[in-house]
């Protein structure tokens, strides 16, 4: 029996490698003979050994020639290879070259997916092999703010010790399997990335003082806490301050510097998170696209909101961010978005049958949008002159009437999804005023609400929408959204219509409204989807009861739901941009807004005062008896 390669021409060693032969094992009881092709001109153990490191250099050379030509594709691709099962002792040997490999390597000048030659010495001492400089960079400008280290850094961190952040670098594995006369050479390359985290702003601060800024906040999984201590010293030893000063564009170009001495060369990405006051955004955004974008990669901008004051002002700052950028590079952040309530509204209405062909006014009697927040929620740093109407109706309200009630996309893909979510903005009746319903928080000398609020702002907001198109006609989308409540609350409810000509009726009480199927969708205080039907209870007689069929998230899965910033950062990462919106929609949410901001501005409205830790205003008890639907308050 005898394994050939007719079709492969293989460089074998010459005498001026013949150093490195000496550990080559040469008591391999195998005939040279039967490896014609690979032994070519060689004879013995010694040979066979030449031959297949000749093997290993050979396709080395040939995968860097095809690594020349291979864009860098997303992130996931990158993770299935990483994620690969692989026998615990093959792992272990892929860990290093051997001394004789690595100095065949140099001779001949072959570097794993890269073509940058090793620096003997860098002075960010950032840890890649192979010459490799990261496949990602993010920068975090306005790294010493509030966001950042309270939000963003942490968020970081645990999508690196999650694993979805790149991390394991290059090995080379070359396992040589005897069994009498048959051989089997597998080359196995395990190609991943790696990332460098830069945090930017004007305080006058080294590499450690930043490191030590955000040290402290810093957490691991509670579910999984292996090897915390030595993730969270890797993640820090791969963050960076620079110190932008005043000017931005010297600052921009000191940072694309910094970027391009650790990038090595080598192809690589980057993605800015801006977490800067909105008075500075766009000066930094421009002088960012003029001076630290990659031309080896893509580039992408994070924006938080609020987006723009109003209509006009937005449509201005548009206009000026994409006459920098292109608009699939932006990413308008709004963390709440990011709960795991908003992803699961297409799982469960697209992926069961029992819900998507009851989706619509034939069925749907009504829908119920509720966010409100207790005292221990924090206020934005921006709140007051702003109001709840620009912080949270603006992207997060309508963004979720969007998701509910859009139209199939013909894809998951983020265009897809976001082509379908801005028909739905655009088919949104403008809202009147005298369906609207604003209130504001009445705090005393000891309550803590923790902003500063003018005679006009509003902390609450209540209203009745209508979407104008086949599927929702008439259906009432009523939103309750405030500051300063009793509780913490984030929930949807879906109100269906009673049944037509119900045998049941009588048994049913006097309030048939009870009654009815509702499904509710909550994500505070606990996750959970719940379906309410009408059940017989138990024993003689029939007596009815409206029952819950309750799935809860706590009992149903053992695992810790991962912060908002860090779903949405992932996203960014992964080139997702569905829950980010784009400029029409935008557009097409201020074209909503815009006639009760207009009646604000004119000091026509006036909001209702509620007290601190009460259920707000009553007035919106009244607007919903006026569309026909009884509030239910818990």
């Amino acid at each position: 029996m005898s394994l050939s390669f007719p079709t492969l021409s293989i460089p074998s060693w010459d005498s001026s490698t013949s150093r490195h032969i000496s550990q080559c094992s040469s008591s391999l009881h195998v005939s040279a003979g039967s490896f014609q092709g690979v032994t070519k001109n060689s004879g013995g153990g010694a040979g066979l050994c030449r031959g297949f490191c000749g093997l290993k250099v050979w396709m080395i050379e040939r995968f860097n020639l095809w690594q020349k030509k291979r864009e860098f594709g997303p992130l996931k691709e990158f993770m299935t290879v990483k994620n690969q099962n692989l026998p615990d002792d093959s792992v272990e040997e892929t860990k290093r070259l051997s001394k004789s490999e690595e100095s065949l390597l140099h001779e001949h000048q072959v570097y794993p997916f890269t073509n940058v030659v090793p620096s003997q010495s860098h002075s960010l001492n950032h840890e890649t092999e192979g010459g490799r400089g990261p496949s990602l960079c993010i920068a975090v400008i306005g790294a010493t703010g509030e966001l950042a280290r309270a939000k963003i850094f942490p968020a970081l961190f645990a999508l690196y010790y999650s694993g979805f952040l790149p991390e394991v670098r290059l090995t080379l594995m070359s396992i040589l399997y005897v069994s009498f006369v048959y051989i089997s050479l597998v080359l196995l390359y395990l190609l991943n990335l790696d990332v460098v985290i830069f945090g930017y702003s004007r305080k006058d601060l080294t590499d450690k003082d930043l490191r030590s800024l955000i040290a402290s906040t810093l957490t691991c999984r509670i579910d999984h806490q292996q090897n915390c201590g030595d993730k969270m010293e890797a993640f820090l030893r791969k963050t960076y301050y620079l110190n932008g000063g005043y000017d931005n564009c010297v600052g921009m170009s000191k940072l694309n510097a910094r970027m391009e001495q650790i990038e090595g060369g080598s192809k690589a990405n980057r993605i800015f998170y801006l977490s800067v006051p909105q008075e500075a955004l766009l000066d930094v955004a421009s002088r960012l696209a003029d001076n630290a974008q990659t031309h080896k990669g893509w580039n992408r901008i994070i924006i938080e909101k609020p987006f723009g004051f109003d209509a006009l002002s937005s449509q201005q700052f548009t206009k000026s961010l994409l006459s920098k950028f292109e608009e699939k590079q932006l990413y308008r952040i709004d963390h709440l978005l990011g709960r795991n309530l908003i992803e699961n509204l297409t799982v469960l209405r697209f992926s069961n049958l029992v819900f998507e062909p009851l989706w619509s006014r034939t069925y749907i009697r009504n829908i119920q949008i509720i966010l409100s927040e207790d005292l221990h929620s924090q206020t934005r740093r921006y709140f007051d002159g702003y109001g709840i109407i620009r912080d949270i109706v603006h992207s997060h309200i309508l963004q979720t009437i969007a998701l509910l009630a859009m139209e199939p996309p013909i894809s998951l893909d983020g265009e897809d999804i976001r082509n379908e979510k801005v028909k739905v903005l655009r088919s949104i009746r403008r809202l009147d005023p005298s369906d609207v319903i604003l209130g504001q928080c009445k705090a005393t000398s000891g309550d803590k609400v923790g902003v500063n609020l003018n005679n006009l702002t509003p902390t609450f907001f209540a209203a009745a929408l209508y979407i104008d198109n086949a599927r929702w006609d008439g259906v009432p989308f009523l939103i309750k959204t405030g500051l300063g409540l009793i509780k913490h609350r984030v929930e949807i409810r879906i109100n269906f219509h009673n049944v037509p000509g119900n045998l049941y009726r009588k048994h049913l009480g006097h309030n048939i409204d009870l009654a009815t199927n509702e499904l509710i969708l909550s994500d505070a205080p606990d996750e959970a989807i719940l379906v309410k039907i009408n059940n017989k209870i138990p024993g003689l007689g029939l007596q009815l009861d409206a029952s819950e069929l309750n799935l809860l998230y706590k009992d149903k899965y053992n695992a810790e739901v991962p912060d908002s910033y860090e779903h949405l950062l992932l996203d960014v990462i992964d080139g997702d941009n569905h829950l980010f919106m784009r400029s029409d929609e935008l557009a097409a949410a201020w074209n909503i807004l815009t006639p009760i901001l207009q009646e604000i501005d004119k000091n026509h409205t006036t909001p209702e005062l509620y007290e601190v830790g009460g259920r707000g205003p009553i007035g919106p008890y009244y607007l919903y008896a006026k569309h026909g639907v009884r509030w239910i308050d818990d």
